[in-house]
């Protein structure tokens, strides 16, 4: 015998699922505006993607007497936190160098006419004769900010030498 007016768990005629009696398949539009709202929650809630292009530039820096060459400046950017790692020929160890041993301010020029400073003391062991490498430097930006390379002062075993640049930073400024 069959009950007339069966009511089930989903309203009457069936209990919502295919294949049963009233069960028709399909999300209700409650449910789907539901799913739909979460799926737009996410989306908001999600930080928004920033990229720094382009994120590899080489400069040029003259250094006095401790040498000239060219540097390779990588820039990264979380938000407003960016970071730029420095790896120049325009300076050379005179002997062995502790890691995390360099403290490092690199200068930029930003949207023209201000100034922008990255610091730091993160490095890489650097043997005798090799390459200085620093970073990555810590600096803050904004959206649309535009940084060039101007200059950079190391510190090493106390002594201090500034590189200043001789060449536009190519491609050309970091925007972020």
């Amino acid at each position: 015998m069959r009950a007339i007016g069966r009511q089930g768990r989903f309203g009457a005629g069936g209990t919502g699922r295919t294949g049963r009696t009233g069960g028709t398949g399909r999300l209700g539009a409650g449910s789907a505006l539901g799913v739909g709202l979460v799926a737009l929650g996410a989306m908001v809630m999600a930080p928004a993607a920033t990229a720094v292009t382009p994120d590899t530039a080489t400069i040029s820096f003259d250094c006095g007497s401790y040498g000239s060459g060219t540097a390779t400046l990588k820039a990264t950017q979380d938000g407003t936190a960016a970071t730029i790692s420095v790896s120049t020929s325009a300076i050379t160890a005179p002997i062995d160098i502790a890691a995390n041993s360099v403290d490092s301010t690199l200068t930029l020029t930003k949207n023209g006419s201000d100034t922008a400073t990255f610091t730091g003391s993160s490095n890489p062991a650097i043997p005798s004769g090799g390459e200085v490498s620093t970073g990555p430097l810590d600096g803050t930006v904004a959206t649309g900010d535009s940084l060039e390379g101007k200059s950079l002062q190391v510190v090493v075993l106390g002594i201090s030498v500034t590189c200043n640049a001789t060449s536009a930073q190519a491609p050309g400024p970091f925007v972020f």
